[in-house]
């Protein structure tokens, strides 16, 4: 099961999980939309991998199956 890290690697832009906008590599390094398609440009910054979107998860199963609350963004990392 993926583990719906709750925001953007690089910017630090919150990314529910039962929402769109999120994108991940094969790692499942998460960063925000605007980042991947700017100056990521698709590729994950950590590993070379390629970003892809991240599926929804659906809000009802939010309770049973909660996504991840560990952030990862470091400011002025």
């Amino acid at each position: 099961m993926l583990e719906m890290r709750p925001d953007c690697e690089r910017c630090g832009k919150d990314l529910p999980a039962d929402a769109p906008g999120a994108h991940i590599c094969s790692f499942e390094c998460t960063f925000c939309e605007d980042c991947t398609k700017g100056p990521l440009a698709g590729t994950c910054p950590n590993c070379g991998g390629e970003l892809q979107r991240r599926p929804i998860r659906a809000t009802a199963l939010l309770k049973r199956f909660p996504a991840s609350t560990e952030r990862k963004y470091k400011a002025n990392a």
